[in-house]
């Protein structure tokens, strides 16, 4: 559970212009008509699924599907204004939709978190008409590259950081995986994030907040360490000697 503050830190970022730049990516790729049916598997507090409700119209419809409970309340009202737009529980390896119900399939940073990563793919193939497309968003887990003036301190929070997420190279597994899956049509495009400046709605501070907060609550390293760590950071933009980068993986691919 995430405290207030956090959680109105997330709010911001979440509507800042890295997150909402990542959204935008897969928001093109997913060539949204008016009518379209669309899943946005993990829909987490809706953003996306609202945006995705406005795009589709009054003859489309949007399903968001999420197992947090605490994701869907904010989901559901942020789309309230939409009745064609649904929020449901729901699992990525088991979604609670028929075969072929849907014209398009999305989910953002969602892969890297599964244990069952195939399962997953079969899912959204399977709740795909013939000729669906299927967008991700993953992050390049190993592509971080964060300036600290203690390299040592530096590594122990990015190894503490890896234990958050189950499978650090999505996108290396994609091709295979979905072509697996009965998918053609197969594409995965890069695009980073790279910043000189900390800026409040970005996705480095989101980092910062969240890997120093998992460092030191799962005992990868002292709460003494990860704040000397947090502070360095705003430090160093003081000084304008900030650097961060960090690439994400869109990915689609289209149902035979």
């Amino acid at each position: 559970m995430f405290d207030e503050a956090t959680t109105k830190l997330l709010e911001i970022a979440y509507q800042g212009g890295d997150v909402t730049r990542r959204r935008r990516m897969a928001f093109d790729a997913l060539h949204l008509s008016e009518g379209d049916v669309v899943v946005d598997i993990g829909c987490g507090n809706g953003l996306f699924t609202e945006e995705i409700a406005r795009t589709v119209g009054s003859s489309g419809r949007v399903v968001g599907i999420d197992p947090s409970a605490d994701m869907r309340a904010p989901a559901s009202s942020r789309c309230a204004a939409f009745q064609t737009a649904q929020i449901i529980d729901g699992l990525a390896d088991a979604l609670p939709l028929q075969d072929g119900e849907v014209d398009k399939a999305v989910a953002v940073q969602v892969l890297e978190y599964l244990s069952d990563i195939p399962a997953a793919i079969g899912e959204a193939h399977r709740v795909l008409r013939n000729g669906g497309r299927f967008v991700a968003i993953d992050t390049g887990c190993k592509t971080l590259d964060w300036f600290s003036e203690n390299e040592d301190r530096m590594r122990r929070v990015q190894e503490a950081w890896d234990h958050h997420y189950t499978e650090p190279r999505v996108a290396a597994l994609w091709p295979r995986l979905v072509k697996d899956a009965g998918f053609v049509a197969v594409e995965v495009e890069p695009f980073t994030f790279c910043d000189t400046t900390l800026r409040p709605d970005g996705i480095a501070i989101m980092l910062l907040h969240l890997m120093s907060r998992y460092a030191a609550e799962n005992g990868h390293m002292t709460e003494q360490e990860a704040k000397a760590w947090f502070d360095e950071q705003f430090d160093l933009a003081e000084q304008g000697r900030f650097f961060f980068s960090l690439t994400y993986y869109r990915m689609s691919a289209i149902k035979a």
